[in-house]
Order: C-alpha cells, then sequence, then structure tokens
C-alpha cells in the first residue's frame, strides 16, 4: 500500500469536528498531517522521516502558503478526500504530511496513529503518539 491520495477540493470536517486556526510555516495542503512548531508558532507538515517533526497535532483542512492562515481538524469525523478502509488504522507516514495505513509503517518509524476509518471516506481523527520507535 502507499500513502493516501488525497483530493484537497474533498476534505471537510465532521460536526463533531474539533477545529483550530493557525499561520502555515510552509506550503500546505488539504489533507496533510501538520504540528505547531514551538519556535515560530506556525504550522508545519510533520514528517516520520524528520528530527523534530515527528508529530502531529492536526489535520489541514484547506490549502496555505507561507505565512497564509490555514484551518485545523484536531478530533472528531473528516471525510478526508481519499478512499480509505473502514477498521483500519491510519498513522503518520515518512512523507511531509503523508497519511498511510499501519501496514506501511516501517523500522526506525514512530507508530503515531492520526485515525481509524469508519468508513470508505470518514476517518474517526483521534491523534495518539506513545512515544516509540519501530
Amino acid at each position: 500500500m502507499a500513502d493516501l491520495t488525497i483530493t484537497a477540493a474533498s476534505v471537510v470536517a465532521g460536526t463533531n469536528s474539533t477545529r483550530d486556526h493557525g499561520t502555515a510555516g510552509e506550503t500546505i495542503a488539504a489533507g496533510k498531517a501538520v504540528f505547531l512548531d514551538a519556535t515560530t508558532n506556525k504550522w508545519m507538515l510533520s514528517d516520520n522521516n524528520g528530527t523534530g517533526t515527528r508529530t502531529v497535532q492536526a489535520i489541514a483542512l484547506n490549502g496555505a502558503s507561507l505565512n497564509q492562515p490555514v484551518a485545523l481538524h484536531k478530533s472528531g469525523d473528516i471525510t478526508i478526500g481519499a478512499t480509505i478502509t473502514a477498521g483500519i488504522a491510519y498513522y503518520l507516514s515518512g512523507t511531509a504530511g503523508g497519511i498511510c495505513p499501519v501496514a506501511d509503517l516501517a523500522s526506525g518509524m514512530d507508530p503515531i496513529l492520526i485515525g481509524i476509518a469508519k468508513s470508505a471516506t470518514v476517518l474517526a481523527v483521534d491523534i495518539q503518539d506513545p512515544g516509540v520507535t519501530l
């Protein structure tokens, strides 16, 4: 398998969504996993292969370039804009901002759970980081 192929225009927060707003620290597309950089106070792409970026705090709800506003989905249901499989857990991938199924996690990655699919389109976001590396 591979990272989810997300259609940005199809990313929509559910009615039970917990949301936030912020400023993009780089170009971000809707549906990408992001974290708040404590130094710049800007949202950046999470990356399971990066240094200091192995954390997820939200999913971007819109696209934004550097210093533009970005809407963020922190928990609850999201129509992710990709085809997913109900009951499968989805994690931060080794691609910046990417989301992948559990089967794609590899040695050296942190198993950071983003959510579990409720249907072929809806992901129940409940971000959890056990603080371990595979």
